[in-house]
């Protein structure tokens, strides 16, 4: 995993929870360094109060946007205008979208476009547009629930133009899980008919870019795959070299 990008870490403050932002840092610092901070958002408005504390730890420039209209969220407008103007003048080598919101997804794509990496963090309720957009998509009740330190009281994010689409799946369908894991088996077979785990797992990643073993309550790949053994056989062998190395391939689909 490349993990020497100079990212733009920007986050809609109207649609992301400051009480994560510790864990959006560890989860970005994965794939690169913060060298942008920013956060956007109506800061003349209550709700954007447990966002100013976080600001100063861990220095990150707030952005006003100014709601023009009653219940209107104004700030996608002003995170798409300042990505563009990075895209083409900072010399970055990805972005960091951190939202729920669909209106992104013309963003994310616009940035793969011009061949840069692109992440986003974002609830699970994210519409699967944007989600397919990135390269990678974490979602928030992955990370965790640690406040930020010395911060005021946390404030419920308000649901500004945050809306789920029905065509939405959901994250953790352990039936979801099946298929996934049967399209991406047939991408990474070998001709002995096992893959490899990490071929297996780039994969997954390429066909759902918000495929995380987390979100079915384990840390890592090589766990979540000895859980399901309804579908999914493990092989574990050692290198000439001696190193562990794990294979799986596909059981045979049980009628229902």
């Amino acid at each position: 995993m490349e993990t020497n990008r100079r990212l733009a870490l920007l986050i809609d403050g109207d649609n992301a929870q400051a009480s994560l932002l510790p864990q959006m840092l560890a989860e970005v610092s994965k794939y690169g360094t913060a060298t942008i901070r920013r956060v956007y958002g109506d800061w003349t408005e209550s709700e954007m109060k447990s966002w100013k504390q976080a600001l100063h730890t861990y220095a990150f420039q707030p952005v006003q946007q100014f709601r023009y209209t009653q219940g209107k969220n104004a700030t996608d407008s002003a995170l798409i205008i300042d990505a563009m103007d990075i895209l083409y003048t900072a010399g970055v080598d990805g972005f960091c979208v951190a939202s729920s919101d669909s209106d992104y997804t013309r963003l994310a794509t616009r940035i793969r476009e011009k061949n840069l990496f692109v992440l986003g963090i974002g609830r699970t309720l994210t519409p699967r547009a944007f989600v397919n957009a990135c390269d990678v998509f974490v979602y928030t009740e992955n990370l965790g629930m640690v406040a930020v330190p010395d911060t005021t009281e946390v404030m419920p994010t308000p649901d500004v133009e945050r809306v789920q689409e029905p065509d939405n799946e959901n994250a953790a369908d352990p039936i979801r899980l099946e298929g996934l894991f049967r399209t991406a088996f047939e991408l990474a077979v070998q001709d002995d008919g096992w893959a490899h785990l990490g071929a297996l797992g780039s994969f997954l990643r390429q066909l759902d870019p918000g495929f995380d073993p987390r979100t079915y309550g384990h840390k890592q790949l090589s766990q979540l795959v000895q859980v399901y053994t309804d579908f999914i056989e493990v092989r574990k062998a050692k290198t000439t070299s001696g190193n562990a190395v794990i294979y799986v391939r596909m059981k045979q689909k049980s009628k229902r």
